[in-house]
């Protein structure tokens, strides 16, 4: 167990003394820290910045879709996690949605999608969104050729209605 000199830790005032003690007293690597500190302060930054949208989005009954794309295990799920991480729950919500079931196939496509759409003063955020009908659904054949020249058809219209 290391000794810690009582004296020498009251003396710590800044980050800054904080690294020196550590480094003077070899208990980690510092640049390992100095990176974690820096992720960590600029995430708190970010976090409440996205707080402080929340606070604008709820005073001014606006409707925010936030939208994570990309492949399976490539973080989506623990980025959401840090993004949700503060903000009220009662006015944030997450959608993740399977593929679609076989009534949701008999189904207007944006259909699965419109139903979690925000409400006036409420922020969604999609793990993956309407566009995995162009590039995830074909190559696994969650979709025919059909229904994939629909959806593309149809998407630009649909995003002028929203």
């Amino acid at each position: 167990m290391a000794e810690y000199d009582l004296k020498e830790l009251q003396k710590i005032r800044q980050n800054k003394d904080v690294l020196d003690y550590l480094e003077q007293h070899g208990i980690l690597e510092i640049k390992k820290f100095n990176d974690i500190y820096d992720y960590e302060t600029e995430l708190y930054d970010l976090q409440v910045t996205l707080l402080k949208l929340q606070y604008d989005i709820v005073e001014k009954g606006k409707r925010v879709v936030i939208l994570f794309e990309g492949r399976d295990a490539a973080g989506k799920g623990g980025t959401i996690g840090r993004v949700t991480e503060y903000l009220n729950p009662k006015k944030v919500r997450v959608v993740a949605l399977p593929k679609p079931t076989v009534e949701e196939n008999g189904q207007w496509y944006f259909q699965r999608y419109i139903k979690y759409l925000p409400n006036a003063g409420e922020m969604v955020i999609f793990d993956r969104s309407y566009y995995n009908r162009a590039v995830v659904e074909p190559v696994f054949d969650f979709c025919t050729k059909e229904q994939h020249e629909l959806f593309m058809q149809q998407v630009p219209e649909f995003e002028k209605q929203l």
